[in-house]
């Protein structure tokens, strides 16, 4: 397994690079050494992930420094395609034996060496050592860049809402008593694939007392009728952008006596906290919405987690929607509303949508009803 590479747009890629490069030098960071993973799949169309060998785009804060992306002789060969000439990045291939780290650093200036977050220590020990500045994340230099999308950035989450909407109408087919959460979960993962996307990245079903734990995934427990189920599932389109939505189901009427009244209030609360999204609203404010419904109800122990997280190359990235967060939103930010109500040992609820910001308020990607739904 090494890296791969779509061609990418060269208007696009060369803004990308440039805003980098200014948000480093904001940053005083001498450069940035972007690995394998989805930063460096944002800034040069190359995906795949990070081994034992060193891939990495180089790229000082002095735009009177040439990039530069060094990369095993043996991968290269699959990124021919990419037109580096083109972007001003220069190329520089190893092979094994050769000091990739120094090849990587060489005539770099002092300063802060900053490099991608998911970076080995393998490779990050030995920038560092071949660099001799200080290191730091570039997580925070690459995240200005990412947290606001672009019209195409956009219109492939668009699309991704509306392949996971797809699957979240056809839950009827596989949610039934007498099925393990397992089977149900193999059938949703097939649909997901064939609703348009490249792989299934994550299927939770979770049926009665699973219901209660948030990142339960799914087990061989045998649905009941009267069950509540959590059914939360997505995965990227090929483009590499994400979907993610949570819908509730119970399985004939539900068993338990408090489900319907606190399943309204989940429900306004999840509407609160869309309904507050506009620019200038801060991420946390946004959280405090949904909050407030649910304290209202009686319900905010019940809420144990975080309203919302980014989305985009990554299932999980900035802004996330959460107490403590004053960044303020702004138009093409992207993030899941998705608070729920967990009662350990008993049941649980969420409702979660991937919404964007625009110019005067918000859009959501994801339109399937928010009732609960009785199968």
């Amino acid at each position: 397994m090494g890296v791969d590479a779509a061609v990418p747009d060269l208007q696009v890629t060369r803004e990308r690079l440039r805003r980098l490069r200014e948000q480093a030098a904001a940053r005083d960071v001498a450069a940035c050494v972007v690995t394998p993973g989805s930063d460096l799949r944002y800034l040069v169309g190359v995906g795949g992930s990070s081994f034992e060998r060193l891939t990495a785009l180089v790229v000082p804060s002095d735009d009177a420094l040439p990039m530069r992306f060094v990369s095993p002789a043996l991968e290269f060969a699959g990124l021919g395609h990419i037109p580096f000439d083109e972007l001003g990045v220069e190329v520089r291939t190893w092979v094994d034996g050769e000091d990739a780290a120094g090849l990587a650093v060489e005539g770099l200036p002092g300063g802060r060496l900053a490099v991608s977050d998911m970076t080995p220590a393998l490779h990050t020990l030995a920038l560092g050592g071949r660099h001799g500045g200080e290191l730091t994340l570039a997580g925070p230099v690459v995240r200005e860049l990412r947290m606001r999308k672009d019209p195409a950035e956009l219109a492939e989450l668009c699309r991704a809402g509306e392949a996971i909407d797809r699957v979240h109408a056809r839950v009827h087919e596989w949610l039934r008593p007498g099925r393990t959460e397992a089977d149900v979960a193999a059938d949703i993962a097939a649909a997901i694939v064939e609703e348009g996307h490249a792989v299934a990245e994550f299927v939770i079903v979770g049926s009665g007392p699973n219901g209660a734990s948030p990142h339960h995934s799914v087990s061989d427990r045998v649905i009941e009728r009267g069950d509540v189920v959590v059914v939360d599932i997505g995965g990227p389109v090929p483009s590499g952008y994400n979907s993610d939505s949570t819908r509730t189901y119970a399985v004939g009427e539900p068993a338990e006596a408090d489900v319907v009244r606190s399943y309204d209030a989940l429900q306004a609360a999840q509407q609160a906290a869309v309904d507050a999204v506009r620019p200038g609203v801060t991420c946390e404010q946004v959280d405090a919405a949904a909050r407030a419904v649910l304290d209202d109800a009686g319900l905010g122990e019940r809420f144990i987690h975080r309203t919302g997280h980014g989305i985009g190359l990554d299932v999980h990235e900035e802004p996330y929607i959460v107490a403590g967060n004053d960044l303020a939103l702004e138009a093409g930010m992207t993030f899941s509303v998705e608070p729920g109500v967990y009662l350990a040992g008993r049941w649980g609820a969420r409702i979660e949508d991937i919404v964007a910001v625009t110019d005067d308020g918000v859009e959501s990607f994801n339109v399937r009803p928010h009732d609960l739904v009785v199968l």
